[in-house]
């Protein structure tokens, strides 16, 4: 299954280390939730990208996803100058912005 557009988006936006497009992404009170770590917000989740995700030059390649009304997960193989392996990406959506982004364990 194709990802929906937001979170081709999102990937796009990541692999070329847009922080601007990447948090245009997110409700201007979206959340960014890593393994039970919640981050709030614009300014918070720009922090929170700057240590774990582009800025440590991270890559993400999706190796499957599924949509389920307002809520898609992708696994996604991650690469770059921080953690590097599976990870599972849940996004609850609304419109064309993400709410909350769950990062957890594929």
């Amino acid at each position: 299954m194709t990802p929906p557009a937001v979170i081709t988006a999102f990937v796009d936006a990541v692999n070329t280390g847009d922080t601007a497009a990447f948090l245009a992404l997110f409700a201007a009170n979206g959340v960014v939730n890593d393994w039970g770590s919640r981050y709030v917000g614009h300014e918070e989740i720009r922090i929170w990208s700057d240590r774990e995700l582009i800025g440590v030059q991270a890559t993400l390649q999706i190796t499957s996803s599924e949509q389920h009304g307002n809520e898609a997960s992708v696994r996604a193989r991650v690469g770059g100058n921080g953690y590097n392996g599976p990870s599972r990406f849940s996004f609850s959506m609304d419109a064309a912005l993400v709410k909350e982004m769950r990062i957890t364990a594929d």
